[in-house]
C-alpha cells in the first residue's frame, strides 16, 4: 500500500534548468533561502525524518532507504531537488516490487544520467562511469560469488573485463534528459536535450550505437537494435546472472538485519529473490523485492530469540536520531538532523560523498574477522557525538521552529507520559528498555541504570525529581551499548 503522505513532497520546481537570463543569477531577487528551496535536498531531507518519524509505512521507508544506499547518487555533484524528488518517490514506489524496475528507472533517471555521465552520452567515445558503477555496486559486484555470497573457487575472479564495460557503456548510449530544460547558449550536443530531470530520459536514435554487443549471461545485442531494446537486454543480462540475487541480497541484510549474515542466510534470501517467491509473499517473478524483504526479516536468523555473538548491526546514526524520537514521542521537521547532526555523525541524508554511499559494505572492525559497513563512518569523537545527541534532546531541550522552514516543528521530544512511571525507577527502565530494545535491559546494566536513576528523590531535587529521573534513565538506555547496537 502505498501512502500519499508518505512521499516526498517538499521543494521546488525545475525552474532553474529553464534560466535563460544572460545578466543575472537565477536565485537573484528570491531571498536568503533560494539554493536551498531549489539546488538542496534539505527539503526533502525534511520529509524523510518527518516520515521516518510519524508515518505508520515504516518498512516500505527502511527499505526504500536501503535501495537509495545502493542505488546512489548525490547532492555533492547534482543539483536539483525537484530531480532527486522524482528518484526517490520512485525508490519508494518499487521498494516491494522488482528489483529490475528499480534498475530500470535508475537507468533512465536524468539525475543518474547527470550524476554518472550517462545522460547526452556521445556514442563515438562513450563515457564508462554509469556503465562501471551499473556493474560494480548496483548489480553483480566485482567478483564471482556462490549463490551464498562466499566467493567461487575461493578466490575472487572478476565478474567482466573492461571490455564487458564498454560493451555495456556502447549498449547506454542515446539517452538525453526530457524535454523542458533550457539555457542561454542552447544544448549541447545539437540534436540533444539540455540539462532537466523532470521525468525518464529519453532516446535518440542517432547518438545511440547500434553495433553488435557481446553483454554478460551469454546474451548479444544484434546488429541494428535501438535504444530501448538495448537498455531491456541489458536488464535480462543482469537479472539473469547468478551473481545478482546474492549480492544485492546480502546488502539488504546487512541494511536491515545483520552486517555479517551466516552464508546459509544469505543463501536463502537469494532463494526468495530468484524465485519471487517466500512464504506467501511475492509475484513469483526473479527480483521480487516483497518475497526478498520477507526472507530477509522472517528468516530464523534474523527471528530467532537467541543470536549469535556475531549478529547485528551498529545501529546507523540515521536510525538512532529517528528511533530515539519514536520512542520518546518526539517530533521532527528534520531541519536540525542534516548539517548539524548528521554532518557531525557521517551521514547527512542525501549527501553521501561518493556512489559508494557512506561507507563500504565491506567495511573491516579493527581487530576481528567481521565487516561492520557502518563502522566507516564511526569514531571515538562519533561515540561521543551519539551521547551528545541525547543531551542535545534531553537536556537541551532540542531545537525550536525554524520559521524559514515550512510547517516547521523543530526537533523536540515530551516526556509527559512518562512521568507516571518516574517514582518506580525498575518500572520507568523496564519501559524505556521496551520502546528501545524491545526487551529489558540485561540483568547486570539493568541493575546499574535503575540504581543510577533512582539516585533521584524528592530529597535530591525537590521540584524535579522525576523527570530528571526520566530523562536520565533515556540518557543510560539509549546511549547504551545494546541500543547502538541493533540485534
Amino acid at each position: 500500500m502505498k501512502l500519499a503522505n508518505s512521499r516526498y513532497t517538499s521543494g521546488k520546481g525545475g525552474e532553474i534548468h529553464q534560466f535563460t537570463a544572460t545578466n543575472a543569477e537565477f536565485c537573484d531577487g528570491k531571498g536568503s533561502t533560494c539554493w536551498r528551496d531549489y539546488y538542496s535536498t534539505e527539503p526533502l531531507l525534511w520529509d524523510f525524518y518527518r516520515n521516518a518519524t510519524s508515518q505508520p509505512d515504516q518498512l516500505r521507508q527502511r527499505v526504500a532507504f536501503a535501495l537509495q544506499q545502493i542505488v546512489v547518487v548525490n547532492n555533492l555533484e547534482v543539483t536539483g531537488n525537484y530531480g532527486f524528488r522524482i528518484y526517490y518517490n520512485n525508490l519508494l514506489d518499487n521498494a516491494f516490487g522488482n528489483y529490475r524496475q528499480v534498475l530500470k528507472k535508475v537507468a533512465l533517471s536524468p539525475v543518474m544520467g547527470d550524476f554518472l555521465n550517462s545522460a547526452n552520452n556521445d556514442k563515438a567515445a562513450p563515457n564508462e562511469n554509469f556503465a562501471r558503477e551499473l556493474l560494480q555496486l548496483f548489480s553483480i559486484g566485482t567478483c564471482e560469488l556462490n549463490i551464498d555470497a562466499t566467493l567461487k573457487g575461493g578466490r575472487c575472479t572478476p565478474t567482466y573485463t573492461n571490455d564487458v564495460v564498454r560493451s555495456y557503456a556502447y549498449a547506454m548510449t542515446g539517452w538525453t534528459y526530457p524535454a523542458g530544460g533550457a539555457t542561454s547558449w542552447g544544448c549541447w550536443p545539437a540534436g540533444m536535450n539540455c540539462r532537466y530531470y523532470n521525468g525518464d530520459m529519453v532516446a535518440v536514435a542517432s547518438f545511440h550505437d547500434s553495433a553488435e554487443r557481446k553483454l554478460l549471461s551469454g546474451i548479444t545485442l544484434g546488429a541494428g537494435h535501438a535504444a530501448p531494446a538495448a537498455l531491456e537486454k541489458v536488464l535480462d543480462s543482469l537479472m539473469a546472472h547468478p551473481n545478482m540475487a546474492p549480492f544485492i541480497g546480502k546488502q539488504l541484510i546487512q541494511h536491515l538485519v545483520s552486517s555479517n549474515p551466516s552464508p546459509a542466510y544469505v543463501a536463502r534470501v537469494a532463494a526468495a529473490f530468484t524465485s519471487g517467491k517466500y512464504q506467501g509473499f511475492g509475484a513469483g517473478v526473479a527480483g521480487d523485492l516483497a518475497a526478498t524483504v520477507a526472507a530477509v526479516l522472517l528468516d530464523a536468523e534474523a527471528r530467532g530469540d537467541t543470536t549469535a555473538r556475531t549478529a547485528g548491526k551498529l545501529r546507523e546514526p540515521v536510525q538512532m536520531f529517528a528511533g530515539v524520537l519514536r520512542a520518546l514521542n518526539g517530533a521532527t521537521d528534520g531541519e536540525a538532523l542534516g548539517w548539524w547532526w548528521g554532518d557531525s555523525l557521517g551521514q547527512h541524508v542525501f549527501r553521501p560523498p561518493s556512489v559508494f554511499n557512506y561507507y563500504p559494505p565491506d567495511y573491516p572492525v579493527a581487530g576481528t574477522n567481521l565487516v561492520g559497513p557502518t563502522f566507516g563512518i564511526h569514531s571515538a569523537n562519533a561515540s561521543l557525538e551519539r551521547l551528545n545527541y541525547l543531551i542535545y534532546l534531553l537536556d537541551w531541550g532540542g531545537s525550536a521552529p525554524d520559521a524559514s522552514v515550512p510547517a516547521a516543528v523543530g526537533t523536540q521530544v515530551k516526556f509527559d507520559a512518562f512521568l507516571v512511571d518516574a517514582a518506580d525507577a525498575a518500572k520507568l527502565v523496564d519501559r524505556l528498555s521496551l520502546l528501545a530494545l524491545g526487551q529489558p535491559l540485561p540483568s547486570v546494566p539493568r541493575a546499574k541504570v535503575i540504581d543510577a536513576v533512582s539516585w533521584w528523590t524528592a530529597s535530591t531535587d525537590a521540584a524535579n525529581w522525576k523527570i530528571n529521573r526520566v530523562k536520565f534513565a533515556a540518557y543510560l538506555v539509549f546511549g547504551s551499548p545494546n541500543y547502538q547496537v541493533l540485534r
